[in-house]
């Protein structure tokens, strides 16, 4: 992953998080348990903390740290499973896709620590 991409990524992924995070306290606080709605404030949460990761990434991949191309691709996927799995699970009621947040978490934990190899060696 280029310095370009993790950063226009790691933008998007803010942006993203932003809306959802109005589309729930102005939408969804009246249609969702409250459970529920802590769930969905818990993904656009971790969303946003793994968008700065990425724009972290895109600056260390400026740098020409080793190891920053494996580090943004785990936050994306960790974007992708735990937030997108809490998403799904709030809108569907499925909540069987609980089982696939944990994935995602690891994605994150990994993406923390192959970034943090990243900046030792840059």
């Amino acid at each position: 992953m280029s310095g370009r991409l993790a950063a226009t990524l790691g933008a998007v992924f803010a942006g993203v998080a932003v809306a959802l995070g109005a589309f729930g306290a102005h939408l969804l606080r009246a249609k969702l348990e409250p459970r529920d709605l802590e769930i969905f404030e818990t993904a656009v949460r971790y969303q946003m903390y793994h968008a700065f990761a990425l724009i972290a990434v895109g600056w260390l991949a400026s740098r020409q740290a080793p190891g920053t191309s494996a580090a943004g691709w785990a936050f994306v996927v960790g974007i992708l499973l735990f937030c997108g799995s809490l998403y799904v699970m709030v809108a569907t009621g499925q909540r069987w896709l609980g089982a696939v947040t944990p994935l995602g978490g690891v994605a994150f934990l990994t993406g923390w620590l192959l970034l943090a190899r990243a900046a030792w060696k840059s």
